[in-house]
């Protein structure tokens, strides 16, 4: 088997391993809980806000942290913090390692490096799309759960409870209700995730920066992927406030799909965007929290660089 620094006959494409992709797996998983379970407080204020009726004068992050404290205890801002670590801990790590393979692959689909930059933005649109679908499927019913715990007060005591009544009740159509809105919200998210990151990260001007030192990478891991967190937020807002709907029991009968349309009108193009500038809050530290720790944790596990498309500056024409 190759190693991890190896090329491939191209010459300038890596080949990775088995325990390359091991290692990738593990560093998205780690960086994926990590900020994702500390994010926990922000998300139950967003989901909340999202699942308020129009008109309502809890709307705001601040109004409706102080009611859920005085309502639940500070205990309610941790609701669904089972689930969450859980989900992402599985989440993150197919993620990130399927999109340095997925990316991988359309680079040697793309047949040379000239037309691997030239489409590399549909390269990373792509693998983005396919890892987050596979990520997605294994996130899903972790998801259901965290959502009926956060909307659902004394739903369940925990993950274990919430995951055996959403069994009983429903069995595994319960868990996979909201598999379509949820791949509406994951794939837009994954896309502008990855795809600003990988498109901030080609800039001459961010290789330059990270050449200055370890400090220089970390600030600019974390000021880049606040950009890419606006990004996955603002794409994926609107499926994920229908998404909170549809696991409260709302959309009626049918499809999930109907259901979206239902809830679409109900919502309004106004309500649809209910609680976005706390999702980007939340989302832009997240993301960058994810990408700079993702970044460390490579390099602590010895993982390989990922595949970098862009060719780097020429110094000999500099």
């Amino acid at each position: 088997m190759a190693s991890s620094s190896s090329a491939s006959p191209s010459g300038w494409l890596p080949t990775f391993t088995s325990l390359d992709y091991a290692k990738f797996f593990s560093a998205g998983a780690l960086c994926a809980t990590a900020t994702h379970g500390a994010m926990t407080p922000v998300d139950v204020v967003k989901t909340r806000i999202q699942l308020e009726p129009k008109g309502s004068k809890l709307n705001g992050m601040a109004t409706m942290t102080r009611h859920i404290i005085a309502s639940e205890g500070p205990s309610g801002l941790l609701a669904g913090f089972g689930p969450t670590a859980v989900g992402y801990l599985i989440q993150g790590g197919a993620k990130f390692a399927g999109f340095e393979f997925f990316k991988l692959q359309g680079a040697k689909l793309a047949g040379s490096r000239e037309a691997a930059e030239q489409y590399r933005t549909a390269i990373y649109v792509g693998g983005s799309s396919a890892a987050e679908l596979i990520a997605t499927s294994l996130l899903t019913p972790l998801e259901a759960a965290r959502i009926r715990l956060v909307s659902t007060r004394g739903y369940a005591s925990g993950l274990v409870g919430a995951v055996g009544r959403m069994a009983k009740e429903g069995g595994l159509r319960e868990f996979y209700a909201g598999y379509a809105p949820i791949l509406c919200k994951q794939i837009p998210y994954a896309i502008g995730q990855f795809t600003t990151m990988e498109t901030l990260s080609d800039l001459q001007i961010t290789k330059d920066l990270k050449a200055k030192g370890h400090a220089a990478e970390v600030a600019v891991d974390l000021g880049n992927g606040v950009l890419a967190g606006f990004a996955a937020a603002i794409l994926s807002h609107p499926a994920d406030t229908l998404l909170s709907k549809i696991n409260r029991g709302g959309g009626g009968s049918g499809s999930a799909m109907s259901k979206l349309i239902v809830l679409a009108k109900e919502t309004g193009p106004v309500g649809i965007w209910a609680g976005l500038g706390t999702r980007m809050l939340m989302t832009g530290f997240l993301i960058a929290g994810q990408f700079a720790l993702y970044a460390q944790i490579k390099k602590a596990v010895g993982a390989p660089p990922g595949i970098a498309i862009a060719k780097a500056k020429d110094s000999s024409k500099a």
